[in-house]
């Protein structure tokens, strides 16, 4: 019985949505319903949540509805019946997955289910508002389908909550973040090849530019004007730190599987000192772009320096990279590493090292950031130039490494984080194009 009236509910949303003309809502509806079908625990929350909005809805559609025929002099109060058992029912459909007999349906992965329910609904949220909000269609199924972006959405919020529960374990998340991380900067890259190539609905609106990340500081002093994505950025480290840089950045995952090639471990043997040279180039880089714009140089000849920079870049990746096991482009070259460190500091996320640490050093053995230093284990926390990656949660045998948030646990404070770096990415993925 919990299933039917769960089943009824979103089918009667869907149905409406359909009248209404939005396709996108009413897939959205149904995909949901499909999701109740797997019984897993995360979907009833899920349900829970969809179905009370959807209860607003018939709210305000009553309310709508009423007055309409209130103010034509017409019947209302066989509408009105209508109405509120539509509503009634659709309100106690919500409740049902936390009732006996929705517990009876809901019977899996009952330890993920605010986890990977968190993931979904955050998602979701993000992707709607950003759609709602922006001037143009910022998904790519509104561009090609008109009105059927939340369609979009539904996949986009699916797609995250799987991966939220392929990263529920912390070695699951190891192996996984550098997956989905290659897999939002091939997207992003596909995209802007697809574009280049002559097809515009894969690019945003206004003028194409290098997809540098030095670009995010210097685009807009060249310009003068255009700070979306110096506000993006800065948002984005003040909700995860510094983790812009190990999970949402689409061109460090170029440094990664670089410095991933061959299987070598960290040199250990990193100038840490070198990290301070990236607050040289973001100084400098600015500056430049300050310079260019003062002397009036055309935007071919802007293009031009930043080309160079760029290649730069990836012959720091493939060359040094590669060679030493660890991100150097992303550690002692990108000048917006150093501004999402240093930013980092003002949101409350860190790695702590609890006072039980043997100090053994595995940790250090697999930080590809040169985070973890001797100085950094005995002093119990990570370095500056720490991304929240979470790579040394794994090897730490006695538990000592994890996420820290004020006044929570290790083990919480990480699934929070999860949860909202989890939920960016694949918003980002769902926005991600030049």
């Amino acid at each position: 019985m919990a299933i039917i009236l769960i089943t009824i509910s979103y089918l009667l949303l869907g149905a409406h949505s359909v009248r209404g003309g939005d396709f996108g809502l009413a897939t959205f509806f149904v995909g949901c319903l499909a999701l109740a079908m797997t019984k897993e625990r995360w979907a009833g929350a899920v349900t829970t949540v969809v179905l009370g909005t959807g209860s607003l809805i018939w709210l305000l559609k009553g309310s709508e509805l009423i007055n309409m025929r209130i103010s034509l002099g017409a019947d209302w109060m066989r509408l009105g019946a209508i109405m509120g058992v539509v509503f009634a029912v659709t309100l106690f459909s919500s409740a049902l997955p936390f009732a006996p007999a929705g517990r009876k349906w809901f019977i899996r992965d009952f330890d993920k289910m605010w986890f990977k329910a968190a993931i979904f609904l955050l998602t979701a949220v993000f992707l709607e508002l950003t759609r709602s909000n922006a001037p143009f269609p910022v998904l790519l199924v509104d561009r090609f389908f008109p009105g059927w972006g939340r369609a979009e959405i539904f996949l986009i919020a699916t797609y995250a909550s799987w991966i939220g529960g392929k990263m529920f374990m912390p070695d699951g998340a190891k192996k996984m973040r550098p997956l989905i991380w290659s897999i939002f900067s091939g997207a992003f890259f596909l995209q802007l090849a697809l574009g280049i190539a002559g097809f515009d609905k894969f690019l945003m609106t206004g003028n194409l530019h290098l997809p540098v990340p030095a670009l995010i500081a210097a685009g807009p002093v060249f310009r003068g004007s255009g700070f979306f994505m110096p506000i993006l950025f800065a948002v984005s480290v003040l909700l995860v730190g510094p983790a812009w840089c190990s999970h949402l950045c689409y061109i460090g995952a170029w440094d990664d599987i670089s410095s991933r090639i061959g299987g070598k471990r960290p040199d250990a043997k990193f100038p840490h000192a070198l990290i301070w040279v990236r607050l040289i180039l973001l100084v400098l880089v600015v500056a430049v772009a300050w310079r260019l714009r003062a002397n009036g140089v055309s935007g071919f000849d802007a293009f031009i320096w930043a080309a160079i920079f760029g290649a730069v870049s990836l012959f720091v990746m493939f060359i040094f990279s590669r060679r030493m096991g660890m991100m150097i482009h992303c550690t002692a070259f990108c000048p917006m590493g150093i501004a999402g460190n240093i930013l980092g500091k003002l949101s409350p996320w860190r790695m702590k090292i609890s006072s039980d640490c043997n100090q053994c050093g595995k940790c250090s053995k697999v930080c590809r950031y040169g985070a973890l230093r001797k100085v950094d284990i005995q002093a119990g926390r990570a370095g500056l130039s720490c991304t929240l990656c979470g790579d040394c949660v794994v090897p730490c045998a006695s538990g000592c490494m994890g996420y820290k948030l004020p006044f929570l646990s290790s083990e919480l404070s990480r699934k929070i984080f999860l949860v909202l770096v989890i939920s960016l990415h694949c918003l980002f993925l769902g926005v991600a194009r030049m």
